[in-house]
């Protein structure tokens, strides 16, 4: 499928998976490709993560944007902020006229109080500032690094709870819009994120079902993260060449480690194929202690030529 059609099928593009996965790296790298593609592209992190800020070089982000990619002729600006509840609330009160009542509110903090005694509502208050982005066209791809698998579920799900509880008023309503675009594929999608592991494997198919279920949103492609590539090694010891003995056991063992942890990652892959009837975009580990900018830039080229090769059509 042509790339533009796969990042412009939905205006909220959700990434999720379990901690650990990589899934902060592929949404920088989601959204590289997508400003590559020249569409404007908001990459948003929730409550106070610090993951994409370092990965873009950045003291750290706001709740403004912030241009982490600038605009140039082969590419559209990458822009980025944080959203917390906190201040998404003090944004609710101010456009409904009551600036004041909200700076009260924050200096007693009663948002602590009330998420307490209103399981959700946090999440709920979140959600409502990205679908007020996305009602708003603050850009034409909204991508959030969403928490970790099991908040996750929770985190999407609050708005269907809160509707169930709340009969009137302007939390119901909230809950409703936002309930509207969690459904509606042509506003909102999930991209979940794993590695090619029994655990994360795991949780990445409970959380599908999960989310189809409970939520209703459109489930894309499942990220696969991590990958070693296929090489041709010899796992037994050689001294061709004049190797010293125990230069050429080392060897023998990394050979024996790497084609032993590939093969596990091939029937991990296979079982995500028989279980989980998703699509799957595949990228390669990358071989560091600490990503940066450039890293993400090659796993965007990868993912552009992924997207490429999907079989599915975009949503009508």
């Amino acid at each position: 499928m042509e790339p533009s059609d796969f990042f412009t099928a939905s205006h909220v593009l959700v990434v999720a998976g379990k901690g650990g996965v990589g899934k902060t790296t592929v949404s920088a790298a989601l959204g590289i490709a997508a400003s590559r593609l020249g569409i404007d592209t908001l990459l948003v992190e929730i409550e106070g993560k610090r993951g994409l800020a370092s990965l873009f070089g950045t003291e750290g982000l706001v709740y403004d944007d912030t241009v982490v990619v600038p605009a140039s002729p082969d590419n559209a600006a990458l822009r980025a902020r944080t959203i917390r509840a906190e201040a998404a609330l003090l944004d609710y009160f101010e456009d409904h006229g009551l600036t004041r009542f909200a700076r009260g509110l924050t200096r007693l903090q009663v948002l602590d109080t009330l998420a307490t005694s209103t399981p959700g509502l946090r999440d709920l208050i979140v959600l409502g500032k990205i679908k007020q982005l996305e009602v708003a066209r603050n850009a034409e791809l909204i991508i959030v690094d969403a928490p970790a698998a099991g908040h996750a579920i929770s985190f999407l799900r609050a708005a269907r709870g809160l509707q169930r509880t709340v009969e009137t008023g302007p939390i119901r309503r909230q809950a409703d819009e936002v309930v509207a675009m969690l459904t509606d594929p042509e506003r909102a999608q999930v991209l979940l994120v794993t590695l090619a592991e029994e655990t994360p494997v795991n949780e990445l198919i409970e959380t599908a079902y999960a989310l189809e279920d409970d939520v209703g949103i459109l489930l894309g492609p499942a990220v696969i993260n991590g990958l070693y590539p296929e090489l041709d090694v010899s796992t037994r010891p050689s001294r061709a060449g004049g190797v010293e003995a125990e230069l050429a056991r080392e060897a023998a063992a990394a050979a024996q480690y790497w084609t032993r942890r590939a093969a596990n990652q091939a029937a991990q892959i296979e079982r995500l194929v028989d279980e989980l009837p998703l699509e799957q975009l595949r990228l390669p580990l990358r071989f560091t202690t600490r990503l940066d900018r450039d890293d993400v830039a090659e796993l965007a080229t990868i993912l552009v030529d992924q997207v490429t090769a999907l079989k599915f059509e975009p949503v009508e």
